[in-house]
């Protein structure tokens, strides 16, 4: 009985041709997956059936392993895959609001006088200076008269002299605020003995008293008034003065102001 079983097993295992490729792919699976837990089946009844059955796997699982080990063997190992990532850029921070520059203000140039090599300052005009002023035998102050109103002005000058003047010189400007027209001139001292002028010219209304040649001037007060129409708006008296150029036995003498609000 034991030598047919084994002439049958020998049979079986020479007839048999295992599936190559379909074990190589399950030996695959196997490696890259989990084993996969197949059912077990039932016990045969008959134990020459059961025996066979264990002959021919053993068989088979014997031949299928010599062929399973050839080809891992001979199969060359796949080349581990290297994954590069690449370098971010660190970005760059600004600042999303620029410190603004404060600019330089232009300097103009200075001017210079034709055949000198230091530059001149620009002319200035000084405003005349309110209240008395005194010089030598000479003494004088300018006001605004009480009775002028926003669209007429009195301008007064007071002056007073302790000598006779063999010369004398009045003049009053009046600035052109826009409008400004004269209307007349007075004096205290003999019309007749002066040589009176009123004429627009450097943008203001200049009036002029020349005491005539071989006269003279008493020693005393005397008052030189001028008269004009406003124009347009309120008037400042801010840039109007007076100059008094004089000559008496003492010599010459000058004073100059402007003219003070009285009220």
């Amino acid at each position: 009985m034991s030598e047919d079983i084994d002439r049958r097993l020998r049979e079986a295992a020479e007839a048999h041709r295992p599936d190559r490729a379909r074990m190589l792919a399950r030996v695959e699976r196997g490696m890259a997956g989990p084993a996969v837990r197949h059912r077990a089946r039932p016990f045969a009844r008959s134990g020459t059936r059961v025996a066979l059955a264990a002959l021919a796997a053993g068989g088979i699982l014997t031949t299928g392993g010599l062929a399973v080990a050839a080809i891992v063997t001979t199969a060359s190992p796949s080349p581990s895959a290297t994954v590069t990532t690449p370098a971010t850029p660190s970005p760059t921070l600004s600042s999303p609001h620029p410190t603004p520059t404060r600019p330089t203000p232009a300097v103009p140039p200075p001017v210079t006088t034709p055949g000198s090599s230091r530059p001149t300052p620009p002319a200035t005009t000084a405003p005349p200076t309110a209240g008395e002023n005194q010089d030598g035998p000479l003494w004088s102050a300018g006001s605004l008269d009480e009775k002028s109103t926003v669209y007429w002005t009195q301008s007064d000058l007071v002056l007073k002299t302790t000598q006779p003047l063999t010369s004398l010189t009045v003049e009053i400007r009046i600035m052109q605020t826009g409008g400004a027209k004269s209307t007349g001139t007075w004096q205290t001292l003999p019309s007749g003995d002066f040589t009176v002028t009123v004429q627009e010219t450097g943008g203001a209304l200049v009036y002029r008293w020349v005491l005539k040649p071989g006269l003279t001037v008493p020693a005393g007060t005397h008052e030189f008034a001028v008269q004009f129409n406003n124009g347009p708006g309120v008037r400042s008296a801010a840039g109007d003065g007076y100059r008094v150029d004089a000559q008496g036995p003492g010599g010459s003498a000058s004073v100059r102001g402007g003219f003070v609000p009285t009220r």
